[in-house]
């Protein structure tokens, strides 16, 4: 397996983890990453990135059955208003490609809002990086390595 930027990082903090090649599911979203491990979505987080009106960039982890609410993240990041960034941009900012991009190991730190919901939970899966692969870790261990903070951040999904 290749190791990714984010695993490099888990490696060399000494954290354990679990690794999930979903590549050959022909998986796209979060929701078919969770059917595909058989997984229950709300422990399969996705992650977004955004821009706030002071052109400042944050991080949305947000499970895999619910959206970002923008209004909810820009209260939880002080901002006027946020907005997703172009797909476009995500490589050059991020260092990882749409559908691959991982809260772990990104070119620069963002401050990173986990939704709340992750609280309680012993473990989530959050992208390790790549398209088809998935890192299992702590809620906690997830905290050591990025900036983060639990927010209400989510809302249902529209369908």
């Amino acid at each position: 397996m290749t190791k990714t930027n984010a695993i490099r990082l888990l490696e060399k903090a000494g954290i354990p983890y679990e690794t999930y090649d979903y590549s050959s599911s022909g998986a796209i979203d979060a929701l078919s990453v969770a059917s595909f491990l058989k997984e229950d979505p709300r422990h399969v987080f996705k992650t977004l990135v955004t821009m706030g009106k002071s052109r400042q960039h944050y991080v949305f982890v947000v499970p895999a059955d619910k959206e970002l609410s923008l209004k909810k993240a820009a209260k939880a990041c002080d901002e006027k208003s946020v907005e997703m960034i172009p797909q476009k941009d995500l490589l050059p900012l991020t260092g990882y490609v749409h559908g691959g991009c991982s809260p772990l190991g990104m070119k620069k730190a963002f401050r990173t809002y986990v939704d709340i919901s992750a609280e309680t939970f012993e473990y989530l899966y959050v992208s390790a990086g790549r398209i088809g692969l998935q890192v299992r870790l702590k809620p906690d261990d997830l905290f050591k390595l990025v900036d983060c903070q639990y927010a209400d951040i989510a809302e249902e999904a529209r369908r």
